[in-house]
């Protein structure tokens, strides 16, 4: 039985609409899913949710990591920093949130910034999270307000990943009425 861990954003929780959807529909096809809440999710920092991942995640090389927004970045630091022997059997990164955009900044002042500041800043060994799978997705919207299409190109150059585009989904929050996404459980159910 493969094991799924579902990582909220920032100022998000496991019982999103979407990422509860994606649960059940999981577990009804006999996947081991666990959503934690992440400590602190209005001011997320990045060693609070690695000890997070740390402590709830079974390292074994049957699981799968979807992240939403900001918990993408979870995900990915949480991979960066396990040991080489662990292998991972995919990644689905959903609105992968990397750097604020100049209205968000405008809009959300400094102490966003300073929030934001750590996840933009710290670099990512991706070549290290590339060792470890074969199998990632980047799903993005064509109309994402925190995450511009042209971020597609990273996660392609640096993680290969396979890149999946939907339209009018804004950034797949609540706020975007985005209850159920049904490229996000396609992609996971093709990971072997």
């Amino acid at each position: 039985m493969k094991n799924v861990y579902i990582i909220h954003g920032w100022d998000g929780n496991p019982k999103e609409p979407m990422l509860n959807w994606l649960k059940k529909e999981l577990e009804s096809r006999n996947y081991n899913v666990l959503a934690p809440e992440m400590p602190n999710p209005g001011e997320p920092e990045i060693n609070a949710w690695i000890k997070k991942l740390n402590e709830v995640v079974n390292t074994n090389d049957n699981n799968i990591f979807i992240g939403h927004s900001v918990g993408c970045q979870g995900v990915l630091r949480y991979i960066e920093q396990t040991p080489e022997k662990i292998k991972i059997s995919g990644i689905l990164l959903i609105a992968p949130w990397m750097e604020l955009d100049e209205e968000t900044i405008k809009e959300e002042g400094e102490e966003v910034i300073e929030i934001a500041r750590p996840w933009m800043e710290t670099p990512i060994d991706f070549k290290k999270i590339k060792s470890k799978t074969k199998n990632i997705t980047a799903i993005f919207s064509d109309d994402d307000y925190f995450v511009p299409l042209s971020q597609k190109d990273l996660f392609e150059k640096e993680l290969d990943a396979k890149i999946i585009v939907e339209h009018n989904m804004g950034h797949f929050s609540p706020a975007d009425n985005v209850d159920k996404l049904d490229s996000a459980l396609n992609s996971v159910l093709e990971i072997k």
